[in-house]
């Protein structure tokens, strides 16, 4: 499949990655606020390393994490995208949708629009049946860029993370879904 190079939105360029953005990726990355819901901060080779990862998935796939940047400013802000399950799970194989956004970017409804425009990647262009997107269960933050989205919590799904050590504070995970009728449905209002 020939990669999905760029997306636009009303604010937003979601676009390849460009080696200049490392130096800003990395240092959200290491930030310990941006990254409270994940394992740990990454170090720049870490982080360098998942953009090589990232481009990986789009030259696999067609279509992964991209790059956002702020139309009014030119300014790299973050992340947002699309990529395959990466682990066995019971609603895998499937394609979640993700973010991650620099802090001085939060707040601002950037999360929320880069993901509607995946959303809409994903059923319009890619033709997928469904997107999940799951996030440890203390992550209201994430959870509400999901529901704003038109995402529904699955109850049972809900599942223990396997990429982290049992008893793991962030191993707890919940799940949530939408399928090509519901984001259809959103669209119609």
């Amino acid at each position: 499949m020939t990669p999905i190079l760029e997306l636009e939105s009303a604010r937003l360029l979601l676009r390849q990655w460009q080696d200049e953005d490392l130096a800003e990726f990395a240092a959200m990355c290491a930030d310990p606020q941006v990254m409270r819901y994940f394992p740990a901060p990454l170090t720049r080779l870490e982080s360098a390393a998942l953009i090589g990862r990232i481009r990986g998935h789009f030259n696999e796939y067609g279509y992964g994490l991209w790059a956002l940047e702020r139309k009014d400013t030119g300014a790299f802000i973050g992340m947002t995208g699309l990529l395959n399950v990466s682990f066995a799970a019971d609603f895998a194989p499937a394609v979640e949708i993700g973010w991650r956004l620099a802090r001085r970017h939060w707040g601002l409804g950037f999360a929320s629009e880069a993901a509607w425009t995946s959303l809409r990647c994903a059923f319009a262009q890619l033709g997928l049946e469904q997107v999940v997107s799951f996030t440890t269960e203390h992550n209201l933050a994430s959870q509400k860029v999901m529901q704003a989205i038109g995402m529904q919590q699955d109850l049972a799904g809900s599942f223990e993370h396997p990429k982290l050590e049992p008893g793991h504070p962030l191993r707890p995970h919940v799940l949530y879904r939408i399928d090509r009728a519901q984001w259809q449905a959103t669209l119609r209002g």
